[in-house]
């Protein structure tokens, strides 16, 4: 049996990403109050930036378990990152053990952070990948648009991977929404309808995200 990340370990990941970020950064929230207060959600966040992950779980209003890569969990990364409840997951296979644990969070109640991307890009939500839709068919749980800007604008000084000490990084959440047709069909064709409609909804929170920030 596939042991279930830890919900406590994603609360002290919270807490810990709470510390460095606002600590790090200016992080500025919006839409918070959007994220439904209990029950199965999955943040559908765009990826430019590496410390995008980070500053979600930080700054978000409940725990977030995020499908990560494998070949982040490098040397003491990887039972830290296991420890504070992430899910690990091969891209290059099936990776059955990464979507039961992925499902089990969910049917659980708990908070699946996604890239929809896959990998780190414009993080502009083109090119969505099928493992999203499926979640969110398969679970019925309402996927929340998150977009990060300003992770990406300029490089710091100090570091060049991270952006500037103190800089400003805006985080908006949007409206929940559902990403099925009701139908409770989960064929490949019902999951292609459902990536149409998820894409569309990220891309119009992305672009209402930049309006409302400046961005």
């Amino acid at each position: 049996m596939t042991e279930l990340p830890s919900a406590r370990g994603a609360e002290v990941g919270r807490r810990i990403g709470v510390g460095l970020m606002y600590g790090l950064w200016k992080p500025r929230v919006l839409g918070a109050w959007r994220v439904p207060a209990s029950g199965p959600v999955i943040f559908a966040v765009n990826h430019s930036h590496n410390i995008d992950g980070p500053m979600v779980m930080g700054v978000a209003p409940r725990p977030t378990h995020f499908l990560i890569k494998k070949e982040a969990f490098i040397g003491p990364l990887d039972p830290f990152l296991l420890g504070i409840g992430q899910v690990k997951v091969d891209r290059d296979t099936t990776d059955r053990t990464a979507i039961t644990q992925a499902l089990g969070v969910l049917a659980d109640g708990g908070v699946l952070g996604i890239f929809p991307e896959g990998t780190r890009g414009e993080g502009d939500f083109a090119s969505l990948r099928a493992g999203l839709a499926y979640f969110a068919v398969r679970s019925g749980a309402p996927i929340v648009p998150v977009a990060v800007l300003g992770s990406s604008d300029k490089p710091g000084r100090l570091i060049k991977e991270l952006p500037p000490l103190r800089s400003r990084v805006d985080v908006v959440f949007g409206e929940p929404f559902e990403a099925s047709d009701g139908s409770g069909r989960r064929t490949r064709k019902a999951l292609d309808e459902a990536t149409g409609r998820i894409q569309k909804q990220l891309a119009a929170h992305l672009e209402n995200a930049r309006r409302l920030t400046g961005r």
